[in-house]
């Protein structure tokens, strides 16, 4: 039985957090196991450091700003989210984050209808400070062109950005 089989039977259809992040440490794209049918997501970010989690089955991608952007702004004091419903394009400005050292826009990585917003950071905009790339996502969008995610950067290629 080859070790991926033996992960297979013994996690009984998912990956836990951390043998995932083990096994793919880059995150360009991970494969959740299950007995009924096979999910991607999918992880790619803009050079303009924001990040989208992109689910195939659902086709929502999660949006969020870098761990990198957020070391980059320091404290967040403010944050500026889209409103539900609202359609976007890729590249249109869909909100901001404001810290005690700047001011940035945020851009729409993917084109699509924003379905849900993070309420969260109204209240508690330091949680980017924290979680940039999990709890402190942004905003959901239902994606009108998953294509999209093909012209952005993966894990090793925004790394690449980040160094220069």
């Amino acid at each position: 039985m080859s070790p991926l089989t033996a992960l297979r039977l013994s996690t009984r259809g998912s990956l836990s957090g951390s043998l995932r992040g083990s096994l793919c440490p880059n995150a360009g794209s991970v494969s959740k196991l299950s007995p009924f049918s096979r999910t991607l997501i999918t992880k790619r970010y803009t050079k303009d450091h924001e990040l989208v989690i992109f689910d195939d089955t659902t086709n929502i991608g999660t949006v969020s700003i870098t761990n990198h952007a957020q070391e980059s702004l320091g404290d967040v004091v403010f944050v500026e989210l889209p409103s539900t419903g609202t359609a976007v394009a890729q590249g249109d400005q869909i909100g901001a984050v404001e810290s005690v050292k700047a001011a940035s826009d945020i851009y729409a990585p993917v084109s699509g209808t924003v379905e849900d917003v993070n309420e969260a950071l109204s209240s508690q905009p330091g949680l980017i400070n924290k979680s940039a790339e999990q709890e402190a996502w942004l905003c959901k969008i239902k994606m009108s062109n998953p294509e999209e995610l093909e012209g952005l950067l993966d894990a090793d290629a925004y790394q690449q950005h980040c160094e220069h």
